[in-house]
């Protein structure tokens, strides 16, 4: 029998899914994409067949993957190197909030202690024992604190070097861990130096004086110069506390970059995009995953999926720290006050809109989003009014991020 038109245009219909989604993670930077090289290739590979349950159950597992992969990261150094202020700084916590490990105390700690990212609960930061509270050699510290079940090392430093910091991070590189070297309290030093030499101080020339000491210690003793990074925890998107945080996010898995990039604080706007471009990732997957193909639809956009919508949009929020809550710790924390924060933001009344508002709203979205992802609607592609919604809704939480952020920090 011979091929009917129906088959024919089912066929082109998965040509065109194909082609649209190649087309999406080849225009994504690679150290943006989320889902693994062989993962995209089995997708690819089904769609091509036709498929579409084999393709479905990738992207499933895949999904699945980003939601139970945890991330271990092991934060050590000497004592009083700023271990519990770095821990809750990437937790995204205030140093006096609640279950935020505690600083400033005197470390007496044989063990090492776990802190949850409040949240992601698969992310998992270590507060390892200083090294200079045990009485171990470095080889044997790392045997004690169980240094096979981290992702990665973060080596803190306040000061110069001490052997005992050499000696761990020689015994870090000779188990083949990736570590990271992190000088902590910059802000003080080029403070002691400003204050000594107030007519000659060059920050630039202080903060250059200190890396060029670190990568000399590490060539005296022989080794291997990890990534250095000067930062302080008073001031985090000054200095190189975003460069780590890139940094980091290049080196991990990328079945866990994206559980890592939606736990990191709001604190500049390439942090902000970045998470933002994970989080659009995974609604795309999502659309993907219905393998529905027809045409955009511009009426009943709300109906029955209102409270999946609201779940959602408050899921972005809080993501990316526009939630009340957040609000009102930004509101004491840069003394603005939270009224006039809730009136320079869009995400919290995206759902309160009349439906007639809310639809010109998402047509305006659309014709926005075609004029610049046009080769994915030229196809054909459709993805359930819902998706479109959330890729709206995602876009203006981020918006808002960035205006929340130029308004409170970049004034101080």
């Amino acid at each position: 029998m011979g091929q009917s038109s129906s088959d024919t245009a089912v066929k082109e219909d998965y040509g065109d899914l194909v082609a649209s989604f190649s087309a999406y993670f080849k225009k994504t930077e690679t150290e943006n994409i989320i889902i693994s090289p062989e993962t995209i290739r089995l997708i690819e590979s089904n769609l091509k067949k036709g498929n579409i349950q084999g393709a479905n159950s990738a992207i499933s597992e895949a999904l699945e993957n980003l939601e139970r992969v945890p991330i271990n990261i092991a934060v050590t150094g000497e004592s009083g190197a700023g271990k519990s202020s770095f821990i809750n700084a990437l937790r995204g916590m205030r140093d006096e909030g609640e279950d935020a490990a505690e600083v400033g105390v005197v470390e007496t700690t044989m063990e090492r202690k776990l802190y949850k990212h409040p949240k992601n609960k698969n992310l998992n930061l270590w507060d390892l024992p200083g090294i200079g509270t045990m009485d171990f050699p470095p080889e044997t510290y790392l045997e004690k604190v169980k240094f096979q079940e981290y992702d990665f090392f973060i080596l803190l430093s306040a000061s110069r070097f001490t052997k005992l910091e050499v000696d761990l991070a020689k015994a870090i590189a000779f188990v083949k861990k990736n570590y990271y070297y992190v000088r902590t309290k910059v802000d003080r030093d080029l403070q002691d130096e400003k204050e000594s030499k107030p007519r000659t101080f060059d920050r630039e020339k202080v903060l250059q004086q200190i890396r060029s000491y670190c990568i000399k210690t590490f060539h005296g003793n022989k080794m291997e110069t990890p990534p250095i990074f000067l930062i302080s925890r008073k001031h985090l998107s000054d200095y190189d506390f975003p460069v780590l945080i890139d940094t980091l996010n290049k080196d991990i898995p990328t079945q866990k970059r994206h559980s890592f990039m939606i736990s990191l604080p709001s604190i500049t706007e390439a942090a902000i995009d970045r998470k933002r471009k994970s989080m659009q990732q995974v609604i795309w997957l999502e659309a993907f995953k219905t393998g529905l193909l027809a045409t955009v639809p511009v009426v009943g956009i709300i109906r029955d999926d209102v409270e999946k919508l609201r779940v959602k949009l408050n899921y972005y929020r809080d993501a990316f720290g526009v939630d009340d809550d957040s609000l009102k710790h930004m509101a004491k924390n840069s003394q603005v006050p939270v009224e006039q924060l809730k009136t320079i933001i869009k995400s919290p009344y995206l759902l309160e809109m009349k439906k007639e508002t809310l639809g010109e709203t998402f047509l305006k979205y659309l014709e926005k989003f075609a004029s610049v992802n046009g080769g994915l609607l030229a196809t054909g592609l459709y993805f359930r009014k819902t998706f479109y919604l959330q890729l709206l809704f995602l876009d203006t939480v981020t918006e808002d991020a960035k205006v929340l952020l130029r308004e409170t920090y970049l004034r101080k």
